[in-house]
């Protein structure tokens, strides 16, 4: 099963969609996380509350960037470094570790069910183009 997660490089159409999906998905969920890490320091009077917005909102708008460029060969990559990002963000918000686990199984199963759905749209082309068609009467 994991013999298949891609790592690096470019994925094909149906892997691409699926990833794409869960990292623009993220995208939503990481930035409300950073509204309540902005909104928890605020309540405790920490200075950090600014920052923590900041921070939240780059790696957001990364995760919705990185929907769109998963056609590079950096693109699969990056969505790694974004699952890792979204996973230490609950050193500041401990919910968001439920997040980024529930983010990266998602994210796994999309690149390995992603591979499968290509090989299948491949064998399936090829039956297609192998078969001829009947011969008119």
């Amino acid at each position: 099963m994991l013999s298949s997660l891609v790592l690096y490089g470019v994925p094909e159409k149906m892997t691409r969609r699926l990833a794409a999906t869960v990292i623009g998905s993220q995208g939503l969920a990481v930035f409300f996380g950073a509204l309540v890490a902005r909104a928890l320091a605020e309540a405790r009077g920490e200075s950090s509350s600014g920052a923590f917005l900041a921070v939240g909102s780059a790696i957001a708008v990364l995760c919705i960037l990185d929907a769109g460029m998963l056609r590079r060969p950096w693109g699969i990559t990056l969505g790694w470094v974004l699952q890792l990002a979204t996973m230490l963000s609950a050193f500041v918000v401990p919910m968001m570790l439920v997040v980024g686990l529930i983010f990266g199984a998602l994210w796994v199963t999309a690149l390995v069910q992603g591979v499968k759905m290509d090989a299948l749209t491949r064998a399936h082309a090829a039956e297609a183009g192998s078969v001829t068609p009947p011969a008119d009467r």
